[in-house]
């Protein structure tokens, strides 16, 4: 059966839950709602039903309790609920990156469009998938979970500029592992 949602109760049940904690999305089993429309597009702008969303409060409540499901999608998932999530490329952006240490014992700490900040290295890698026609880059870390983010141009340009060359592959090292950009 599928159920019939209102856009308020969704607002509703997100804005109860602790904007700092992850709840265990995982665990949940709702019903999906077909009436939301809701999509993330590549520069990590949320919208609801074609409008942005401009409550940063709110895109950081809603990115705690998105899942990336075996099908391929993404949802928004509550204890009463499962929302159908568009998501354009990745559902996070890196915006921001700061450096502790700098040299082969750095540590790289990347800042997401949420304010979440992690150390890139063996709990969350660094990729770069290269498009075979164009031969643009994308570079993508793994954020949580398996939701990944994807670098902004400035953050990725930011990186080239000052990475290092090993074993003839030009990467980074962070947190005592190295990482491709190429």
């Amino acid at each position: 059966m599928i159920k019939k949602t209102t856009p308020s109760s969704i607002f509703e049940t997100v804005s109860k839950l602790d904007p700092e904690s992850f709840p265990p999305v995982h665990l949940w089993d709702p019903p999906i709602c077909k009436n939301v429309d809701m999509k993330i597009d590549r520069e990590g702008r949320w919208y609801f039903m074609d409008s942005p969303i401009g409550r940063e409060r709110m895109v950081k409540l809603f990115s705690r309790v998105l899942r990336l499901d075996e099908d391929g999608n993404y949802y928004l998932v509550t204890p009463i609920e499962k929302i159908l999530l568009k998501v354009e490329d990745k559902p996070f952006l890196i915006i921001d990156y700061r450096i502790e240490h700098p040299g082969k014992n750095q540590k790289i700490f990347f800042t997401t469009n949420t304010l979440e900040e992690f150390v890139v290295g063996k709990e969350h890698p660094l990729r770069v998938f290269v498009n075979k026609s164009s031969e643009e880059p994308s570079p993508y870390v793994l954020v949580r979970s398996n939701l990944e983010g994807l670098l902004s141009r400035n953050v990725f340009y930011k990186l080239i500029d000052i990475a290092t060359v090993y074993k003839s592959d030009l990467g980074l090292w962070s947190d005592g592992k190295f990482f491709k950009l190429e």
